[in-house]
This record gives structure tokens, sequence and C-alpha cells, in this order.
């Protein structure tokens, strides 16, 4: 029930003690402070790493060539491995149940020019897939698409910041840049939240690269796709088996580790997602660490608190008071200074998560942030602990008998 007289007290015994309160205030308000940065950093963290680990599609083996280290059915070791067209089908044919698509690509670096501007740019031959594969934002026109692989075609799709370069504020689709001896009609613009780099490249049919270098069917790496719902374990009995069908087609030996390379980027990623998910329960670790010696704080401030007061409370008791009612007082004062000083601290933790955006993305910490659900239970435990903190002096100080209390130094 509300009693205005008592909180006309608390109010009078927290002006007459201003740096007592200050002092349990600020314990409070810092350990529920500090404990919301620190889990808001432990998500920024994991932002990060969705952002540097999570562009592009994860459901994804890259297969490299590499060279032999032993010798098999008749060849001699060091050969050097290479992937053509027919291993593109070869792997649609065989792994039907496990493939969504196939893509090569053949990396290249040239000077591109246009109308006297000029720059060195790196170049992708690709199949239309890689958009997807890539996770490709197309800003202008389209990307790559299978009539251009067929026929061959000399279209190409330019990064951002190609077009920023050379086109300036024209507008690059349908027009033509000069790459080698060879011109290319612009059809796509697209972006890539990987960054600069990434937008600094161009896309290219791979039949059109091979027909510019005499009409080969070399490709320099194969991306493979497979069915995102396969789950892990079974992206490792594909990775295996087609370890095995390669090799075994290219004649490796199959204890050779060095004939063929296949990066599983589902097993990085589980693998990137358990060190991520590992260094947030050091930083809430830490964070719980912090509320828990705000707690301690507040329970060694409440019992100076109330030992302070045990002369007051003995002439509280000599005046007819009960035990009851002094603890009410004493743990009403407590739970009003814990919960004004959590909240106010929770207050300025969220806003200052809400301000740092990703000025700390220097440090890996992109979008610091923590959901309202953790940070409310955070401080109501804080508020819960604080009143415990308070009842136990303050029960221990309510049983002393008064005579006892009024001799108190």
């Amino acid at each position: 029930m509300f009693s205005r007289d008592s909180w006309q007290e608390i109010f009078e015994t927290i002006r007459k003690n201003k740096l007592r309160t200050s002092l349990s205030g600020f314990t409070v308000a810092l350990g529920i402070f500090i404990f919301i940065v620190l889990f808001g950093f432990g998500n920024g963290l994991k932002n990060s790493f969705k952002q540097f680990f999570l562009d592009d599609a994860t459901n994804t083996l890259w297969v490299y060539p590499g060279k032999t280290s032993k010798p098999y059915r008749g060849f001699k070791a060091n050969r050097r491995i290479e992937f053509e067209n027919s291993d593109l089908k070869d792997i649609k044919e065989n792994f039907k149940f496990f493939v969504e698509d196939v893509t090569p690509r053949i990396n290249r670096s040239s000077r591109v020019r246009y109308k006297g501007k000029s720059d060195n740019y790196s170049s992708r031959a690709v199949a239309p897939g890689h958009q997807y594969i890539e996770k490709t934002i197309i800003m202008k026109g389209r990307f790559i698409n299978e009539d251009d692989v067929v026929n061959k075609t000399k279209n190409i799709v330019i990064g951002r910041l190609v077009s920023q370069d050379l086109f300036k504020d024209e507008d690059p689709i349908g027009k033509y840049l000069e790459m080698g001896t060879s011109a290319f009609k612009v059809v796509g613009v697209f972006q890539d939240q990987s960054g600069d780099r990434e937008e600094r490249l161009i896309y290219m049919p791979y039949t059109t690269r091979q027909l510019l270098e005499k009409n080969n069917d070399k490709v320099n790496s194969i991306i493979v796709s497979f069915r995102s719902d396969l789950g892990y374990a079974t992206a490792l009995v594909f990775e295996k088996q087609l370890r095995l069908f390669l090799k075994n087609k290219k004649d490796i030996d199959p204890r050779d580790n060095n004939g063929i390379r296949i990066r599983n980027v589902a097993d990085q990623i589980r693998q990137n997602q358990q060190f991520a998910n590992v260094l947030q329960i050091i930083v809430a670790f830490v964070g719980i660490g912090t509320l828990i010696a705000g707690i301690i704080g507040i329970s060694n401030i409440m019992v100076f608190v109330v030992k302070e007061r045990t002369k007051e409370l003995g002439v509280r008791k000599a005046l007819g008071a009960t035990p009851k009612s002094v603890i009410g007082m004493v743990l009403q004062e407590s739970i009003f200074i814990t919960a004004l000083s959590g909240i106010s601290g929770m207050i300025c933790g969220i806003a200052l998560l809400r301000n740092l955006g990703d000025r700390l993305e220097e440090f890996f910490i992109i979008d610091p942030y923590i959901d309202n659900i953790t940070a409310v239970v955070a401080t109501v435990l804080l508020i819960l602990f604080g009143a415990i903190a308070g009842y136990l002096p303050a029960k221990r100080a309510a049983l002393i008998k008064p005579i006892v209390a009024l001799r108190d130094e």
C-alpha cells in the first residue's frame, strides 16, 4: 500500500546521505551499463562475422586443380591437373541428387579503356549461376545469361566502381569498353556487399574467354552449389564423393591430397559460427561477471548503510516499530535506489550501442546491439539481487534489541 510518509522519509534520508546514495546508485548503474555494452559488442562481433563470412552462398563447394604428389596409372608425380568444360557436364550428370548448379571461373586481368580513360581491372569469366553463388546485386541492366554462354557473346557486367571510374555520371548500359584488342558491350552494373575489391571486377561469359584464348575449353576452378536442404552431414558425404569422382577421372591417386583441393563453405561457415558463438559466450561471461561484481558491491554498501543506521533503527524499535516495518523501510529504500539506478544504466547502455553504428568497424564490431528482453531481464535481476542485498543486513539489524542498538558506535 502506498504510504506518503514512508516515501517522504526515504527522500529525506537520501537527501541527508547524498554520498552514500550516490555510491549505491553508481555501482548499480555501472554494473548494468557495462553488461549491456559488452553483450552488445558480442552481437557486433557476430554481425561482423556475418558480413565477412556469409556474403557468399553457404551451400557451395569450391573445387581447385593442383599438382599431384604421387605417381598413378603410369603418370608421374608433379603433374598439373586442369579442369575442362566436360568436367562441368560430368558433375551435373553424375550428381543430380546433390547439385543445384555448376559454374566455372576463369580469372584474368587486363587494361580496360573508354574514351581516353583507362585502368587495370580483373575479370571473371563465369556462367549465369555465378550470380546467385556470389549473391551479386544487379543495379542496372542484367547479368550474364545462357544465350551469352551459348553464343559466346562479348557482353560484360561491370562493377559499381568500374562504372564510376570510367563512366562517371554517364549511363554505361549499351556502351562499349575495350579490353585488350576486343570491344565488349556493357549489359549490366552490379554491386557486392563484400566491398570495393569485388566491385572493381568485370564479369563475362566463360565461353567468350575461352574463345579469345585460342578457343580452348580450360577453366581455372569450378564452383558447385548443392541443395541447401541436404544438411551438414550430407554435404560432407557429397564433398567426399565428388573428390573421389574427380580423382578417378583425372587419374589421381585416391591417397593424394594435392591433386584436387575442395573448399566446403558449409564446413568453414560452421567452424566460424562455432568460433563466433564461443566468442560471444566469453563476452557474455565477462558481462555476467561484471554484473555479479556490481551485486557484491551493492551488498557491501548496503551492509555499511544498515550498520551506519543501527542506532537509528534502535530508536525506531524503542518507539514501538516492529521488525517487519524496519525491514520494509530499509528494503523499500534499497529497491527504489537500485531500480532507479538500474534503469538509468540500462537506458544509457542501450543509447550508447544505438549511437555507435559502424564506428567500431575497424575493430570488427559492426552495429552492436542488445535486444530489449535481455536488457530488461538483466536489469530486473540486478534489482532483485539489490533487494536481497538490502534485506539480509536489514533483517539482522531488525532483530537486535533496542538497548544494544542504542549503544552501537
